[in-house]
């Protein structure tokens, strides 16, 4: 393992030169792939320093308890030893895990998708439940969210609701919600108190940056309007909200929510962008599952993916079986315990997948 971790620590010292010369400083899509890359491999080379303390602690011990000449010597050597023989192995699975190349993706931040599907109202309503979950789950993280558009429904919630995330590792994270959620409840609106089930979808798109991406703007239809959301007078008066559509492969991406034309434009060509990315991902990934058979992150958007059961106070994950009676407070933000388990499965994937070079 110390050989593997010794050609990366090449590349981390190729690298801590590179990103302070001005020719890649003044490269943006480089220095951003660079620094990026950094961050990931400072990571490893912490870890490695771990190791090479361990390794170099047994060897040590081995030395003096071998030697046996001072007792009190030996004592804490067999300590010592203990103790790293103890970390070690933790330590190794970790690093063969960081050893594993990183989805580029993985840091993006992300425009989120929320539409109500299969169930009326009560699907909007449900769409609803899922932002906010979101939201507060986003919050705890330290992560910023933004509304782009949205589309309310007659009984609350929403018909559809698009916002972007902001933070750290974001992408990586929120992957996993990708899919079809499904509701089991009884309706605000039924009067006879029977259990209706209901679905909304969510989609996750890693936002593209500028380099990303090239759109020609001879391919985009710009189409202004007035706003309908929320926003006051202004907002609804003025052709401020902006529509976009791609004309070779008909996407639409349309912003409403600033008072300012430009800052929706803005916003919308930010969405526009990430669907055209999000295409190719998509097939990408098709191509990925077909080879790895992947339970947690294959290709297909409309797998139902969840499900949450009221009357039973359960959520079940069906990509891996996972059941957790802690309805309450998963609706209301804490589904990191999920994504954890999720994360586990990929890793775990990757790691046979990887078997070979370890």
């Amino acid at each position: 393992m110390i050989d593997k971790l010794n050609i990366v620590k090449q590349r981390f010292d190729e690298i801590s030169d590179l990103i302070i010369q001005p020719d890649v400083i003044s490269d943006q899509k480089r220095y951003v792939q660079l620094t990026k890359e950094y961050k990931d491999l400072k990571d490893l080379m912490d870890k490695r320093e771990e190791y090479i303390t361990y390794t170099s602690n047994i060897e040590e011990a081995e030395e003096i308890i071998a030697d046996g000449s001072d007792a009190e010597m030996v004592e804490m050597a067999k300590m010592q030893l203990d103790e790293a023989k103890e970390s070690l192995p933790q330590l190794e699975e970790d690093i063969k895990l960081m050893l594993i190349p990183k989805d580029p993706e993985d840091a993006k931040d992300v425009v989120v998708e929320i539409r109500a599907g299969t169930g009326g109202d009560e699907a909007s309503i449900f769409a609803g439940d899922l932002f906010r979950m979101y939201t507060k789950y986003c919050e705890g993280r330290g992560w910023k969210t933004n509304v782009i558009d949205l589309s309310e429904g007659t009984s609350g919630g929403y018909k559809e609701i698009q916002f972007e995330v902001n933070g750290a590792d974001v992408y990586g994270t929120l992957k996993f919600e990708a899919g079809v959620h499904r509701v089991q409840r009884v309706p605000q609106t039924e009067t006879q108190g029977r259990v209706h089930t209901s679905a909304a979808t969510v989609m996750v798109l890693p936002e593209a940056e500028d380099f990303d991406v090239q759109i020609e703007p001879k391919d985009v239809r710009i189409d202004f309007f007035c706003s309908s959301g929320p926003g006051g007078q202004s907002v609804n008066t003025t052709y401020s909200a902006v529509r976009l559509t791609h004309v070779p492969t008909g996407l639409v991406a349309q912003c409403q929510d600033q008072k300012s034309q430009h800052k929706n434009k803005e916003k919308a060509f930010k969405v526009l962008r990430s669907r055209l990315y999000d295409l190719e991902l998509a097939k990408k990934q098709e191509e990925d599952a077909a080879k790895r058979n992947s339970q947690v992150s294959s290709g297909d958007r409309s797998a139902k993916i969840r499900t949450y059961n009221y009357a039973q106070g359960r959520v079940t994950d069906h990509r891996i079986g996972l059941t957790l009676y802690d309805l309450q407070n998963i609706i209301n933000g804490d589904i990191q315990k999920i994504i954890d388990e999720l994360s586990l499965v990929e890793n775990t994937e990757k790691l046979k997948e990887a078997s070979g070079i370890f």
